[in-house]
């Protein structure tokens, strides 16, 4: 970089050569051309980051489709092990599949409700009947349902 006093002297250098009616027209003409400079400059700076904006796009594109096809790649992955057998969504380890031997396996999601065997039936509330089709005990006689020290039914009271 030119100092102070170094810049005088090329400025007295230039008003010798030049003669000062010229001087103007030269500085007009420096200023044009460093305008023009500072604007192709400005252009070919913009069209840079441009490209490299454009650089950068495609390269997140590439990364996105890359992770896209990861994912599709799993979850066809996860497809086929769950044909398998299940897979743990929590820890992603792929659970055995059910036995086939077992026939009261459940192979439908959520709990299997079954009915126990020595279930009480419920009693329809309209005529107190048991709803369930088991056949009824035969009738006791009176004395034995009063010393069984049950009470007695509907069926075995005594009329009033």
């Amino acid at each position: 970089m030119l100092s102070i006093p170094h810049m005088i002297v090329v400025f007295l250098v230039v008003l010798v050569v030049f003669g000062p009616q010229k001087l103007p027209e030269l500085a007009r003409s420096l200023g044009k051309l460093l305008a023009e400079f500072r604007k192709a400059s400005t252009d070919f700076k913009s069209a840079f980051e441009d490209e490299m904006r454009d650089l950068e796009r495609q390269a997140r594109v590439a990364e996105l489709r890359k992770k896209n096809a990861e994912a599709d790649a799993a979850e066809a992955r996860a497809k086929e092990q769950a044909a398998a057998g299940a897979v743990d969504a929590a820890t992603g380890t792929i659970m055995p599949s059910p036995p086939e031997a077992a026939p009261d396996y459940p192979t439908e999601e959520g709990p299997v409700l079954r009915p126990a065997a020595d279930a009480i039936p419920r009693l329809d509330a309209a005529n107190g009947e048991s709803v369930a089709a088991t056949p009824e005990p035969e009738h006791k006689p009176e004395t034995e349902a009063a010393t069984s020290g049950n009470p007695p039914t509907h069926d075995h009271q005594q009329p009033a």
